[in-house]
């Protein structure tokens, strides 16, 4: 006969393994480096993006998978530093966007498999050995930017007529980023007649002082670079521009949704899923070696009309056309 006192100790023993079941799930659960030169709360629907992608191979936050942050809060300097420490923290994938973020990573480990999104060839940045097989630890996502440039220029010439003179704004602390920036504009504005005036930014105040130059230089016209900076900052950019009447097109959509005249460039939200994808994919036993480096397919031109009407320009119907998106 079993006492009163047995059946508490193996109820309580029955309560208490699964308790302890658990906590070893956990403490066995992959983590997730998420490695970001911004601050938290700048990047959520491209956040929610990664998880939609990490859902599709059967990964859920806190479920089966853990994500660990590192934010570099816009001072790239301390990438390298944020890198290293998820390294050391055994991670089982460092995962993020922009060159330096790749970079970093790739100095910080040449085990730990990272997943990256880049706005540029990452054979030409030395990143991977091909697209097709990547080699190494590394492999990820080319949204295509650089070679979207050309593009955004000449959309940005039919937005605004007779446009000669374009400021191009970049954030020099981005170094990689600048560099390939400005070679693509220069060549597009060769090839399309134009002169440009770059200015520099790094910080909220360069960026008003920017501001404070183009209005005295009076340009016809804005090409922003692609920046994680820059998209953090998207509503001041957006609400300096527009209030100092300046036609600025931008790489993302986010822009023209915060007040932006124009965006052309991938959807980066997509891009992030994609990132989730190989992510789920490398946990299940896939390689970064052998998954090919996807080149971004899904483009989106997004028009805001409000701001047009501001700034006093007229959208050419075959824009309005070929947009995927107009804000009214």
């Amino acid at each position: 006969m079993i006492g009163r006192r047995e059946v508490v100790t193996l109820l309580g023993g029955a309560a208490a393994w699964p308790l302890t079941a658990r906590a070893q799930q956990r403490a066995a659960m992959p983590v997730i480096g998420v490695l970001d030169a911004r601050s938290p709360g700048t990047t959520e629907n491209q956040l929610r993006g990664f998880r939609l992608g990490l859902k599709e191979i059967g990964y859920v936050e806190g479920e089966n998978v853990a994500l660990e942050y590192r934010w570099a809060d816009n001072q790239i300097d301390r990438l390298p530093a944020l890198a290293a420490e998820l390294a050391r923290r055994q991670v089982s994938i460092i995962a993020g966007s922009t060159p330096a973020v790749a970079f970093a990573a790739k100095q910080a480990t040449t085990t730990v498999p990272i997943v990256f999104l880049v706005n540029e060839d990452p054979v030409r940045l030395g990143l991977v050995a091909s697209l097709a097989r990547p080699g190494g630890n590394a492999t990820g996502i080319n949204i295509l930017t650089s070679e979207l440039t050309a593009k955004r220029l000449d959309l940005l010439c039919q937005l605004v007529p007779g446009v000669a003179r374009v400021a191009v704004l970049v954030n020099p602390a981005n170094a990689t980023s600048t560099e390939s920036t400005l070679r693509d504009v220069t060549a597009a504005a060769r090839t399309a007649g134009l002169q440009i005036n770059v200015q520099n930014a790094s910080t909220s105040p360069e960026i008003e002082a920017a501001f404070a130059s183009l209005v005295r230089e009076r340009p016809q016209a804005l090409f922003v670079g692609n920046d994680a900076y820059f998209y953090a900052r998207r509503v001041q950019l957006s609400h300096f521009a527009t209030r100092h009447t300046i036609a600025a097109t931008y790489s993302q959509r986010e822009f023209a949704e915060a007040g932006g005249l124009m965006s052309y460039g991938t959807n980066i939200a997509d891009a992030y899923r994609q990132i989730g994808v190989y992510a789920g994919r490398i946990l299940k036993g896939a390689k970064p070696a052998e998954l090919p480096v996807v080149q971004s397919t899904k483009f989106e031109l997004v028009i805001n009309l409000p701001t047009a009407r501001m700034l006093g320009l007229t959208v050419p119907d075959k824009i309005l056309v070929a947009a995927d998106e107009v804000i009214e």
